[in-house]
Protein backbone atom coordinates (compact mmCIF):
# COMPACT_ATOMS: atom_id res chain seq x y z
CA UNK A 1 0.00 0.00 0.00
CA UNK A 2 1.41 3.40 -0.74
CA UNK A 3 0.66 6.04 1.57
CA UNK A 4 0.53 10.03 0.74
CA UNK A 5 1.65 12.55 3.16
CA UNK A 6 -0.68 14.89 2.08
CA UNK A 7 -4.40 14.63 1.02
CA UNK A 8 -4.21 17.27 -1.09
CA UNK A 9 -2.11 17.78 -4.13
CA UNK A 10 0.51 20.91 -3.38
CA UNK A 11 -0.33 23.73 -5.51
CA UNK A 12 2.79 25.62 -7.40
CA UNK A 13 3.76 28.56 -5.49
CA UNK A 14 5.10 31.35 -7.26
CA UNK A 15 8.90 32.49 -5.76
CA UNK A 16 10.27 35.48 -5.58
CA UNK A 17 12.95 37.15 -7.84
CA UNK A 18 15.93 35.33 -6.64
CA UNK A 19 18.34 37.42 -4.50
CA UNK A 20 22.22 36.96 -3.48
CA UNK A 21 20.80 34.81 -0.53
CA UNK A 22 18.11 32.95 -1.86
CA UNK A 23 18.18 29.87 -4.29
CA UNK A 24 15.46 28.40 -5.80
CA UNK A 25 15.64 24.81 -7.77
CA UNK A 26 13.66 23.84 -10.61
CA UNK A 27 12.64 20.48 -11.16
CA UNK A 28 11.97 18.80 -14.59
CA UNK A 29 8.12 18.54 -15.06
CA UNK A 30 7.72 15.79 -13.81
CA UNK A 31 8.86 16.17 -10.53
CA UNK A 32 7.64 17.74 -7.53
CA UNK A 33 8.61 21.16 -6.46
CA UNK A 34 10.32 21.05 -3.18
CA UNK A 35 10.61 24.35 -0.84
CA UNK A 36 13.57 25.11 1.53
CA UNK A 37 10.99 26.13 3.92
CA UNK A 38 8.47 23.30 5.44
CA UNK A 39 5.97 25.00 7.71
CA UNK A 40 4.21 23.50 10.94
CA UNK A 41 0.93 22.54 9.24
CA UNK A 42 3.11 19.87 6.79
CA UNK A 43 4.57 18.09 10.08
CA UNK A 44 0.94 17.95 11.94
CA UNK A 45 -0.84 16.67 8.29
CA UNK A 46 2.09 14.19 8.49
CA UNK A 47 1.36 12.68 12.19
CA UNK A 48 -2.55 13.03 11.32
CA UNK A 49 -1.63 10.62 8.62
CA UNK A 50 0.43 7.94 10.40
CA UNK A 51 -2.53 7.91 13.09
CA UNK A 52 -4.68 7.16 10.29
CA UNK A 53 -2.47 4.26 9.12
CA UNK A 54 -2.48 2.22 12.13
CA UNK A 55 -6.08 3.22 12.98
CA UNK A 56 -6.58 1.26 9.38
CA UNK A 57 -3.88 -1.59 10.66
CA UNK A 58 -5.61 -1.75 13.48
CA UNK A 59 -9.29 -2.47 12.14
CA UNK A 60 -7.90 -4.65 9.58
CA UNK A 61 -6.03 -7.28 12.08
CA UNK A 62 -9.38 -7.25 14.29
CA UNK A 63 -11.54 -7.99 11.48
CA UNK A 64 -9.37 -10.61 10.36
CA UNK A 65 -9.64 -12.09 14.08
CA UNK A 66 -13.57 -11.99 13.69
CA UNK A 67 -13.43 -14.26 10.68
CA UNK A 68 -11.70 -17.07 12.77
CA UNK A 69 -14.07 -19.64 13.82
CA UNK A 70 -12.57 -19.54 17.46
CA UNK A 71 -14.35 -17.90 20.76
CA UNK A 72 -12.37 -15.37 22.15
CA UNK A 73 -10.98 -17.54 25.42
CA UNK A 74 -9.83 -19.78 22.97
CA UNK A 75 -7.48 -17.17 20.64
CA UNK A 76 -6.23 -15.76 24.23
CA UNK A 77 -5.41 -19.41 25.63
CA UNK A 78 -3.20 -20.14 22.12
CA UNK A 79 -1.78 -16.74 22.81
CA UNK A 80 -0.61 -17.69 25.80
CA UNK A 81 0.99 -20.97 25.42
CA UNK A 82 2.52 -19.62 22.39
CA UNK A 83 4.44 -16.86 24.44
CA UNK A 84 4.85 -19.67 27.24
CA UNK A 85 7.42 -22.09 24.40
CA UNK A 86 8.85 -19.08 23.37
CA UNK A 87 10.24 -18.28 26.64
CA UNK A 88 10.80 -21.65 27.62
CA UNK A 89 12.78 -22.36 24.65
CA UNK A 90 14.82 -18.85 25.48
CA UNK A 91 15.76 -19.44 28.89
CA UNK A 92 16.77 -23.08 27.87
CA UNK A 93 19.19 -21.75 25.21
CA UNK A 94 20.55 -19.43 27.75
CA UNK A 95 20.76 -22.11 30.46
CA UNK A 96 22.82 -24.51 28.12
CA UNK A 97 24.94 -21.79 26.70
CA UNK A 98 25.80 -20.44 30.05
CA UNK A 99 27.05 -23.97 31.10
CA UNK A 100 29.07 -24.88 28.42
CA UNK A 101 31.42 -21.63 29.36
CA UNK A 102 31.07 -22.53 33.04
CA UNK A 103 32.59 -26.20 31.92
CA UNK A 104 35.22 -24.83 29.92
CA UNK A 105 36.30 -22.57 32.16
CA UNK A 106 36.88 -25.70 34.78
CA UNK A 107 38.62 -27.20 32.21
CA UNK A 108 40.91 -24.95 31.91
CA UNK A 109 41.27 -24.13 35.84
CA UNK A 110 42.13 -27.55 36.48
CA UNK A 111 44.63 -28.26 33.36
CA UNK A 112 46.65 -24.78 33.89
CA UNK A 113 46.64 -24.49 37.11
CA UNK A 114 45.38 -25.90 40.50
CA UNK A 115 42.57 -25.32 43.11
CA UNK A 116 43.35 -23.69 46.66
CA UNK A 117 40.38 -25.76 48.26
CA UNK A 118 42.88 -28.97 47.56
CA UNK A 119 45.39 -27.18 49.69
CA UNK A 120 42.86 -27.08 52.68
CA UNK A 121 42.35 -29.91 54.81
CA UNK A 122 39.37 -29.26 56.71
CA UNK A 123 36.77 -28.64 53.89
CA UNK A 124 32.93 -29.59 54.26
CA UNK A 125 31.51 -31.85 52.25
CA UNK A 126 29.09 -29.32 50.79
CA UNK A 127 32.32 -27.73 49.22
CA UNK A 128 33.82 -31.15 47.79
CA UNK A 129 29.71 -31.69 45.91
CA UNK A 130 29.95 -27.96 44.98
CA UNK A 131 33.37 -28.52 42.81
CA UNK A 132 31.55 -31.97 41.56
CA UNK A 133 28.74 -30.13 40.19
CA UNK A 134 31.10 -27.27 38.48
CA UNK A 135 33.45 -29.86 36.41
CA UNK A 136 30.24 -31.51 34.70
CA UNK A 137 31.63 -35.33 35.24
CA UNK A 138 29.68 -37.81 33.85
CA UNK A 139 28.47 -41.08 36.52
CA UNK A 140 31.14 -43.10 34.02
CA UNK A 141 33.77 -40.48 34.46
CA UNK A 142 33.18 -41.03 38.25
CA UNK A 143 33.24 -43.92 38.07
CA UNK A 144 36.52 -44.31 36.69
CA UNK A 145 38.17 -42.28 38.75
CA UNK A 146 36.87 -44.14 41.76
CA UNK A 147 38.48 -46.63 40.13
CA UNK A 148 41.56 -45.41 39.75
CA UNK A 149 41.48 -44.21 43.22
CA UNK A 150 40.78 -47.77 44.64
CA UNK A 151 44.58 -49.84 44.80
CA UNK A 152 43.95 -53.61 44.85
CA UNK A 153 48.02 -54.04 45.72
CA UNK A 154 50.93 -55.18 43.83
CA UNK A 155 52.93 -57.44 42.16
CA UNK A 156 56.36 -58.60 42.01
CA UNK A 157 57.08 -60.58 38.77
CA UNK A 158 60.22 -62.05 36.20
CA UNK A 159 60.19 -62.68 32.76
CA UNK A 160 62.85 -64.21 31.05
CA UNK A 161 63.14 -66.04 27.65
CA UNK A 162 65.58 -69.18 26.79
CA UNK A 163 66.28 -68.67 23.33
CA UNK A 164 67.89 -72.17 22.43
CA UNK A 165 65.49 -74.37 24.05
CA UNK A 166 62.18 -71.63 23.09
CA UNK A 167 61.36 -71.52 27.00
CA UNK A 168 59.59 -68.70 28.82
CA UNK A 169 60.26 -68.42 32.42
CA UNK A 170 57.60 -66.95 34.74
CA UNK A 171 58.48 -65.44 38.14
CA UNK A 172 55.92 -65.01 40.86
CA UNK A 173 57.84 -63.00 43.33
CA UNK A 174 55.73 -61.51 46.14
CA UNK A 175 52.80 -59.26 46.55
CA UNK A 176 52.23 -55.93 48.45
CA UNK A 177 49.61 -54.11 50.09
CA UNK A 178 46.77 -56.44 48.67
CA UNK A 179 43.24 -55.64 49.72
CA UNK A 180 41.46 -57.40 52.22
CA UNK A 181 38.69 -60.12 51.24
CA UNK A 182 38.10 -61.92 54.21
CA UNK A 183 36.12 -60.39 57.50
CA UNK A 184 39.12 -60.66 59.66
CA UNK A 185 40.88 -58.08 57.53
CA UNK A 186 43.22 -60.13 55.91
CA UNK A 187 43.20 -62.52 52.49
CA UNK A 188 44.09 -66.20 51.39
CA UNK A 189 46.27 -64.96 48.41
CA UNK A 190 47.65 -67.47 45.21
CA UNK A 191 48.72 -66.32 41.80
CA UNK A 192 47.26 -68.15 38.63
CA UNK A 193 49.20 -67.33 35.83
CA UNK A 194 48.65 -68.46 31.87
CA UNK A 195 49.01 -67.15 28.54
CA UNK A 196 46.60 -65.95 26.36
CA UNK A 197 44.95 -67.29 23.99
CA UNK A 198 45.45 -70.58 25.40
CA UNK A 199 43.90 -70.88 28.58
CA UNK A 200 44.65 -75.02 28.79
CA UNK A 201 48.18 -74.59 30.77
CA UNK A 202 47.32 -72.46 33.89
CA UNK A 203 49.71 -72.56 36.76
CA UNK A 204 48.82 -72.01 40.56
CA UNK A 205 50.81 -70.83 42.96
CA UNK A 206 50.82 -71.95 46.81
CA UNK A 207 48.08 -70.48 49.10
CA UNK A 208 49.07 -68.12 51.66
CA UNK A 209 46.72 -67.77 55.07
CA UNK A 210 46.19 -64.66 56.42
CA UNK A 211 48.59 -62.28 55.23
CA UNK A 212 48.05 -58.50 52.56
CA UNK A 213 52.08 -59.03 51.62
CA UNK A 214 53.08 -62.81 50.57
CA UNK A 215 56.21 -64.01 49.44
CA UNK A 216 55.69 -66.81 46.28
CA UNK A 217 59.08 -67.10 45.22
CA UNK A 218 58.21 -69.63 42.45
CA UNK A 219 58.74 -70.22 38.50
CA UNK A 220 56.67 -71.55 36.13
CA UNK A 221 57.75 -72.13 32.22
CA UNK A 222 55.97 -72.34 29.40
CA UNK A 223 57.13 -73.90 25.99
CA UNK A 224 56.62 -71.29 23.51
CA UNK A 225 58.23 -70.74 19.90
CA UNK A 226 59.75 -67.20 19.95
CA UNK A 227 57.38 -66.63 16.36
CA UNK A 228 54.70 -67.11 18.47
CA UNK A 229 55.51 -65.26 21.63
CA UNK A 230 54.11 -61.54 19.78
CA UNK A 231 50.40 -63.05 19.90
CA UNK A 232 50.39 -64.25 23.18
CA UNK A 233 49.26 -62.19 26.45
CA UNK A 234 50.46 -62.95 29.67
CA UNK A 235 48.07 -63.05 32.66
CA UNK A 236 49.20 -62.83 36.05
CA UNK A 237 45.65 -63.49 37.83
CA UNK A 238 45.76 -63.07 42.41
CA UNK A 239 43.14 -64.87 44.32
CA UNK A 240 41.64 -64.78 47.30
CA UNK A 241 40.99 -68.38 48.05
CA UNK A 242 38.06 -69.55 49.72
CA UNK A 243 37.49 -73.23 50.87
CA UNK A 244 33.93 -73.48 50.87
CA UNK A 245 32.84 -71.04 47.91
CA UNK A 246 34.44 -69.54 44.82
CA UNK A 247 37.36 -67.87 45.20
CA UNK A 248 37.39 -63.89 44.73
CA UNK A 249 39.92 -62.55 42.83
CA UNK A 250 41.60 -59.56 43.88
CA UNK A 251 43.25 -58.21 40.70
CA UNK A 252 45.55 -59.21 38.28
CA UNK A 253 48.49 -57.84 35.76
CA UNK A 254 48.30 -58.14 31.71
CA UNK A 255 51.20 -57.89 29.82
CA UNK A 256 51.15 -58.27 25.61
CA UNK A 257 54.10 -59.79 24.68
CA UNK A 258 54.75 -58.27 22.02
CA UNK A 259 55.55 -55.21 24.49
CA UNK A 260 58.52 -55.96 26.22
CA UNK A 261 61.94 -56.86 25.47
CA UNK A 262 62.89 -60.44 25.55
CA UNK A 263 66.73 -59.92 25.08
CA UNK A 264 67.34 -59.21 29.14
CA UNK A 265 65.60 -60.59 32.00
CA UNK A 266 63.07 -58.47 33.62
CA UNK A 267 62.41 -57.81 37.38
CA UNK A 268 59.37 -55.36 38.08
CA UNK A 269 56.93 -54.37 40.26
CA UNK A 270 53.37 -53.47 38.84
CA UNK A 271 50.16 -52.47 40.17
CA UNK A 272 47.10 -54.84 40.44
CA UNK A 273 44.12 -53.27 38.29
CA UNK A 274 40.81 -54.51 38.41
CA UNK A 275 39.92 -57.81 36.17
CA UNK A 276 37.11 -57.64 33.75
CA UNK A 277 34.24 -59.34 34.78
CA UNK A 278 34.05 -62.41 31.77
CA UNK A 279 30.71 -64.53 30.87
CA UNK A 280 30.94 -67.98 32.57
CA UNK A 281 32.59 -69.99 30.14
CA UNK A 282 30.61 -73.33 28.08
CA UNK A 283 32.11 -76.63 29.01
CA UNK A 284 30.08 -78.55 27.59
CA UNK A 285 27.04 -80.67 28.93
CA UNK A 286 27.00 -84.62 29.90
CA UNK A 287 24.15 -87.26 29.41
CA UNK A 288 24.13 -89.90 32.75
CA UNK A 289 20.87 -92.23 33.69
CA UNK A 290 20.64 -93.26 37.26
CA UNK A 291 19.01 -96.60 38.68
CA UNK A 292 18.63 -97.79 41.65
CA UNK A 293 17.35 -101.63 43.04
CA UNK A 294 16.56 -101.32 46.56
CA UNK A 295 16.33 -104.70 47.40
CA UNK A 296 19.63 -105.41 45.89
CA UNK A 297 21.24 -102.25 46.77
CA UNK A 298 22.42 -101.83 43.65
CA UNK A 299 23.26 -98.17 42.21
CA UNK A 300 23.64 -98.33 38.39
CA UNK A 301 25.53 -94.94 37.04
CA UNK A 302 25.39 -94.97 33.37
CA UNK A 303 27.63 -92.49 31.44
CA UNK A 304 25.65 -91.91 27.47
CA UNK A 305 27.22 -89.41 26.10
CA UNK A 306 28.28 -85.55 26.08
CA UNK A 307 28.41 -82.93 23.40
CA UNK A 308 29.71 -79.43 23.02
CA UNK A 309 32.64 -79.99 25.64
CA UNK A 310 35.32 -76.98 25.50
CA UNK A 311 38.21 -77.26 23.37
CA UNK A 312 41.30 -78.27 25.58
CA UNK A 313 44.06 -79.29 22.14
CA UNK A 314 45.91 -77.10 20.30
CA UNK A 315 44.20 -79.10 17.01
CA UNK A 316 40.58 -77.37 18.33
CA UNK A 317 39.34 -81.05 19.73
CA UNK A 318 39.85 -82.69 23.30
CA UNK A 319 40.22 -86.24 24.27
CA UNK A 320 38.07 -86.75 27.08
CA UNK A 321 36.63 -89.75 29.43
CA UNK A 322 35.24 -89.57 32.31
CA UNK A 323 35.81 -90.58 36.24
CA UNK A 324 32.70 -91.20 38.52
CA UNK A 325 33.57 -90.99 42.47
CA UNK A 326 31.01 -92.11 45.34
CA UNK A 327 31.31 -90.07 48.48
CA UNK A 328 30.41 -90.31 51.80
CA UNK A 329 31.41 -87.28 54.14
CA UNK A 330 33.65 -85.89 52.03
CA UNK A 331 35.66 -89.42 51.71
CA UNK A 332 36.07 -91.23 48.92
CA UNK A 333 35.02 -94.94 48.84
CA UNK A 334 35.36 -95.55 45.32
CA UNK A 335 35.95 -94.38 41.95
CA UNK A 336 35.57 -95.66 37.78
CA UNK A 337 36.32 -94.33 34.55
CA UNK A 338 35.18 -95.07 31.05
CA UNK A 339 37.26 -95.06 28.11
CA UNK A 340 39.15 -92.42 26.47
CA UNK A 341 37.77 -90.69 23.20
CA UNK A 342 40.06 -89.31 21.09
CA UNK A 343 39.77 -86.47 19.14
CA UNK A 344 36.01 -85.26 19.82
CA UNK A 345 33.75 -82.92 21.62
CA UNK A 346 30.92 -84.94 20.82
CA UNK A 347 31.97 -88.43 22.72
CA UNK A 348 29.20 -91.33 23.11
CA UNK A 349 30.42 -94.00 25.34
CA UNK A 350 27.35 -95.82 26.89
CA UNK A 351 28.82 -97.36 29.60
CA UNK A 352 27.68 -98.41 33.10
CA UNK A 353 29.07 -99.08 36.39
CA UNK A 354 27.66 -100.44 39.37
CA UNK A 355 28.04 -99.53 43.13
CA UNK A 356 26.22 -101.97 46.24
CA UNK A 357 24.93 -99.27 48.61
CA UNK A 358 22.34 -100.21 51.13
CA UNK A 359 18.98 -98.58 51.17
CA UNK A 360 19.59 -96.88 54.58
CA UNK A 361 22.55 -95.16 52.76
CA UNK A 362 21.39 -93.52 50.26
CA UNK A 363 20.96 -90.35 52.08
CA UNK A 364 24.78 -89.97 52.93
CA UNK A 365 25.56 -91.08 49.42
CA UNK A 366 27.08 -88.74 46.24
CA UNK A 367 28.11 -89.34 42.76
CA UNK A 368 30.47 -86.39 41.19
CA UNK A 369 30.88 -86.92 38.02
CA UNK A 370 34.30 -85.31 36.39
CA UNK A 371 35.16 -85.32 32.87
CA UNK A 372 38.82 -85.28 31.76
CA UNK A 373 41.01 -84.41 28.82
CA UNK A 374 43.54 -86.99 28.51
CA UNK A 375 46.89 -86.36 27.40
CA UNK A 376 50.08 -88.17 26.94
CA UNK A 377 52.81 -86.04 28.41
CA UNK A 378 51.85 -84.14 32.00
CA UNK A 379 48.66 -84.08 33.57
CA UNK A 380 45.18 -84.89 32.60
CA UNK A 381 42.99 -81.52 32.75
CA UNK A 382 39.73 -81.72 33.87
CA UNK A 383 36.93 -80.10 31.63
CA UNK A 384 34.06 -79.80 34.07
CA UNK A 385 32.25 -81.56 36.59
CA UNK A 386 28.65 -82.08 38.55
CA UNK A 387 27.72 -83.95 41.67
CA UNK A 388 24.12 -85.99 42.21
CA UNK A 389 22.72 -86.70 45.55
CA UNK A 390 20.33 -86.28 48.69
CA UNK A 391 22.93 -83.06 49.52
CA UNK A 392 22.95 -81.54 45.93
CA UNK A 393 20.67 -78.82 44.44
CA UNK A 394 19.25 -77.63 41.35
CA UNK A 395 19.55 -80.50 38.74
CA UNK A 396 21.45 -83.03 40.70
CA UNK A 397 19.18 -82.87 43.44
CA UNK A 398 16.19 -83.93 41.04
CA UNK A 399 17.57 -85.99 38.97
CA UNK A 400 18.36 -88.16 42.66
CA UNK A 401 14.95 -87.89 43.73
CA UNK A 402 13.50 -88.79 40.32
CA UNK A 403 15.40 -92.06 40.86
CA UNK A 404 14.53 -92.80 44.37
CA UNK A 405 10.90 -91.80 43.23
CA UNK A 406 11.11 -94.70 40.27
CA UNK A 407 12.94 -97.51 41.74
CA UNK A 408 14.68 -100.34 38.72
CA UNK A 409 13.89 -97.64 36.57
CA UNK A 410 16.63 -95.92 34.63
CA UNK A 411 16.60 -91.80 34.52
CA UNK A 412 18.40 -90.16 32.17
CA UNK A 413 19.36 -86.51 32.61
CA UNK A 414 21.64 -83.72 31.24
CA UNK A 415 23.64 -82.02 33.46
CA UNK A 416 25.59 -78.69 32.35
CA UNK A 417 29.16 -79.19 33.07
CA UNK A 418 30.68 -76.56 35.68
CA UNK A 419 34.03 -75.44 36.85
CA UNK A 420 36.17 -78.64 38.68
CA UNK A 421 37.16 -75.80 41.42
CA UNK A 422 33.22 -74.54 41.84
CA UNK A 423 32.34 -77.96 42.49
CA UNK A 424 35.22 -78.83 45.00
CA UNK A 425 34.05 -76.24 46.78
CA UNK A 426 30.51 -76.67 47.02
CA UNK A 427 31.32 -80.51 48.55
CA UNK A 428 33.75 -79.30 50.69
CA UNK A 429 30.98 -76.94 52.39
CA UNK A 430 28.45 -80.15 52.21
CA UNK A 431 31.69 -82.08 54.31
CA UNK A 432 31.81 -79.60 56.77
CA UNK A 433 28.42 -79.55 57.80
CA UNK A 434 28.29 -83.36 58.32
Amino acid sequence: MKFNLFKKKPEAMVAPEPTGDTTMTMAPASAVVVSTVVDTSGSNNTEISKNDMFEEIKSKFLNEIDKIPLPPWALIAIAVVAALLVLTCCFCIIKKCCCKKKKNKKGKKGKDGFNMKNMQGGEKHQDDDDDEGETGLTEEEKEEEEKEEEKLGKLQYSIDYDFENTKLTVGILQAADLISMDSGGTSDPYVKVHLLPDKKKKYDTKVHKKTLNPVFNESFVFKVPYEELGGKTLIMSVYDYDRFSKHDIIGEVKIPMNTIDLGQPIEEWKDLESAEKEEPEKLGDICISLRYVPTAGKLTVCILEAKNLKKMDACGLSDPYVKIQLLQGGKRLKKKKTTVKKNTLNPYYNESFSFEIPLEQMQKILVAVTVFDYDKIGKNDAIGKIFVGSKATGLGLKHWSDMLANPRRPIAQWHALQQEEDIDGQLASLAAKK
